[in-house]
Order: C-alpha cells, then sequence, then structure tokens
C-alpha cells in the first residue's frame, strides 16, 4: 500500500519565473481550499527557476502547511544528469514540504524513458518513492523496461483522439501494467494550444472530460490523481488563476479573459467522492463552461484536431459547440440554460449531487444565463459572456471560458 489516496497537481515551475513568496503561498492556499493534497513541481534541467523559484515553492508550503515534490521534466529542455537529479532531491528531501510516501520524498518525471536505467544509480544515492511519467512507451512494454527501478507509474494519457469523449481503457491498462505497484492517474479539463514557434497547433476534445474524468476516477481507484495542470496556459488546461506573466508568448490571444477557476470549486466535491466515496454539498453551485463562438464560426489559425503524430481530424469536428454545466444540487432540481433572448432549455435531475449536462447552441447568439430553479425559486443565477458568430480578428478560440456561482 502506497499511502493514502492522494490528489495533485502538475506545477509549471517554468511559468512562475516572477514569483514572489507571496504569490507561491496564494496559489497553494487556493489548491488547500480545493482539496489539492501537493504540487508537483515541473522542473527543466537547465531552467533557471529550478534554482530560483522551487526553493520559494517549498518555503511557501511549509509555511502554509501545504505539500510539494518534484517532477523532472526530460523533454523540454532534455534530459537530467543523474547526478544533478541526486542532487535536488537531497536538497529539498528533508524539508517539512516534502510530499513524502512510506516515509519517503515522492519523485516524479514528464518523460525520461531513454535515461530509464538512470534511476538504478540515482536510488543508491538517495531515498526516494519513484512514480515517473514515461507513457512514450506502451503499457504492454512497461514490465519488459525498467520497471525494476520504480514504486508506480503515472500516465500523461489524459485526453482523447477525435471526435470522441476519453474513457478510462488507457487507465485500465497501465494500472494492470503497474500492479501491484501504484498508479498515478491523469485528470485534465481541455486541451488547445496554437504555439507554431513551439510546434504546436492542434486541439484535443474537453467538453464533459472534467465531470467525466472524475467520475472515470472513482471506477479505477488509482492510488494517486494528477491534475493537468495548475498552470500551463499555453495548452489551455489551467485551472488556477491566470498570471499575465506565465502566459508563453503568443498563448495571449487564446488565454486572456478566459478564466478557468470555477473547474477548480467543483474539486472539492469530487475529491472527497474519490477519497472516501460519500461526497457532500454544504452549498449547492452551479459551473458552467464554452467557447465563445460556434467553432465554424472563424478561422481555425491551421489548428489541428488531433496532435501532429496523430491521424489528422478537423478541429470543428472534434468539439461540440454547446453549453456545458454541472450543478452540486443538495435536493432535485432544475436547469434552466437560456443563450441570449432566444428559448430556454429546461434540464431536470431527480438525484442529489452532481447534475452534469449541455445544451447545444443550435444557431444561438448572446449572454448566456444558467440558472439552478426548485419551483418557482431561482436558488442560482450565473451571468457569463455572449456567444457570437464574430470571433475577435476572425480567429476560433478552442480554449473554454469558464464560469459559476461561488
Amino acid at each position: 500500500m502506497a499511502g493514502p489516496k492522494s490528489v495533485f497537481a502538475h506545477f509549471i515551475v517554468g511559468n512562475a519565473n516572477a514569483y514572489g513568496q507571496s504569490d507561491w503561498v496564494g496559489d497553494m492556499q487556493l489548491a488547500q481550499a480545493a482539496g489539492i493534497d501537493a504540487f508537483a513541481l515541473n522542473v527543466g534541467a537547465t531552467d533557471q527557476t529550478t534554482t530560483t523559484q522551487v526553493p520559494q515553492a517549498y518555503a511557501a508550503a511549509a509555511q502554509i502547511r501545504f505539500k510539494v515534490f518534484l517532477s523532472f521534466d526530460y523533454a523540454a529542455q532534455g534530459p537530467w544528469s543523474s547526478q544533478a537529479v541526486v542532487n535536488t532531491i537531497r536538497t529539498y528531501a528533508n524539508s517539512p514540504a516534502q510530499f513524502t510516501v512510506n516515509g519517503l520524498p515522492l519523485v516524479s518525471t514528464f518523460e525520461g524513458t531513454a535515461k530509464a536505467s538512470d534511476w538504478a544509480t540515482i536510488r543508491q544515492s538517495t531515498p526516494l518513492f519513484l512514480v515517473p511519467e514515461w507513457t512514450s512507451i506502451a503499457p504492454n512494454d512497461f514490465k519488459s523496461s525498467d520497471e525494476q527501478y520504480v514504486d508506480g507509474v503515472f500516465s500523461w494519457d489524459a485526453w482523447p483522439q477525435g471526435a470522441v469523449d476519453k474513457t478510462d481503457d488507457s487507465d485500465l491498462a497501465w494500472q494492470s501494467a503497474a500492479a501491484p505497484k501504484a498508479y498515478m492517474m491523469p485528470v485534465s479539463p481541455w486541451f488547445y494550444t496554437n504555439l507554431p514557434k513551439y510546434g504546436k497547433n492542434w486541439v484535443w476534445r474537453g467538453d464533459d472530460m472534467w465531470h467525466n474524468r472524475w467520475q472515470q476516477v472513482l471506477q479505477v481507484q488509482p492510488q494517486f490523481v494528477e491534475i493537468l495542470t495548475w498552470n500551463d496556459y499555453g495548452e489551455s488546461h489551467y485551472i488556477g488563476p491566470i498570471k499575465e506573466q506565465g502566459i508563453p508568448q503568443g498563448a495571449q490571444i487564446y488565454v486572456n479573459d478566459m478564466p478557468h477557476d470555477h473547474w477548480r470549486d467543483l474539486l472539492p466535491y469530487y475529491i472527497q467522492a474519490y477519497k472516501t466515496g460519500h461526497p457532500g454539498i454544504t452549498k449547492e453551485k452551479l459551473h458552467f463552461w464554452y467557447r465563445l463562438s460556434p467553432a465554424a464560426a472563424g478561422s481555425s489559425d491551421g489548428t489541428a484536431g488531433n496532435a501532429p503524430w496523430q491521424p489528422s481530424t478537423s478541429p470543428n469536428v472534434v468539439v461540440q459547440d454547446k453549453v456545458f454545466f454541472t450543478a452540486l444540487l443538495t435536493s432535485p432540481a432544475t436547469v434552466t440554460v437560456q443563450i441570449g433572448g432566444n428559448e430556454t432549455d429546461i434540464l431536470s435531475s431527480n438525484a442529489v449531487g452532481a447534475f452534469h449536462s449541455s445544451v447545444p447552441f443550435n444557431g444561438r447568439t448572446g449572454a448566456v444565463t444558467v440558472s439552478i430553479v426548485r419551483g418557482s425559486d431561482v436558488v442560482v443565477n450565473e451571468v457569463g459572456p455572449a456567444i457570437t458568430n464574430s470571433p475577435p480578428n476572425g480567429l476560433t478560440n478552442y480554449n473554454a471560458w469558464v464560469g459559476g456561482s461561488g
């Protein structure tokens, strides 16, 4: 048994170059309020933020009794040397902020399969609990690779391919391959990137995924869950607050004014369900998200459906022109969705808990009003920005706007 179930959020340290310790404290307090147990600190081998920001992250976490651990990125800036990994682990292993499993510092990676055998030497030099992300190999090949060096496995396979919803098939395959060791399951709400200078311009289906993946977590019952991500603005799957200095050059056009904070507000319910099987609702909440124009209303700007190594699909088929919502209900109720001055959609739930559904745009434009109604009483009422057939600059923004109640 690898300790209690835990939920982490992947944090790109390279996007926090301008942070002071108070910035770290602020983000960590938001994570604590959401029920997140620790940040996985993604650190590059040659990134100066590894030496300037990681100490602040550990200090901030210790200050508020939060936890962090190191996730060595072997892809963004090339592989780490074994000695550099050892030195970095040793630097923070005894910090009160270090997340531990069975008394050992938890360590993860982003990729690094070509250097998998390094961990034999690293393990001899410093104690650790290793759960790497080696998704570039198939689950079936994991048993014949370097699994003897690890204590679990972390999958990065968090998004579907094409115009389909994400299933838990890959999770079950990785969980089986890792058994009896720990499995760390990825959960992500979205994916859209348009950064050609980095060779990135594609979209994967998000839509219902934030709710559906947490339902899959309940089925898979992994030892750990890692949310992808807290602050990767360039790939549009951030659940933390937007920090202007952390947005990669070129991504501002699809990140600015597109908050995702209300996805985070659903986490206490989902995490409690995962950890205890008995989620509670102390306050009814309503969260909803959508793109601000129909997919075909603007130019795709070269965005492909699916990544370059996958079969290409039209991005306008991958995404769905819908308003998605999740309502946390203490008793049966109705959720209404109105787009502009058009006819109102009425959806009813006879259950208590998370009520998730969606309504199509169907050519409608205007501000989006979503409400929880019980009898003749409007319990919650929220309004989001207008859906328009004329997106800014004539370009479709495949990122989501997320709103909701407090």
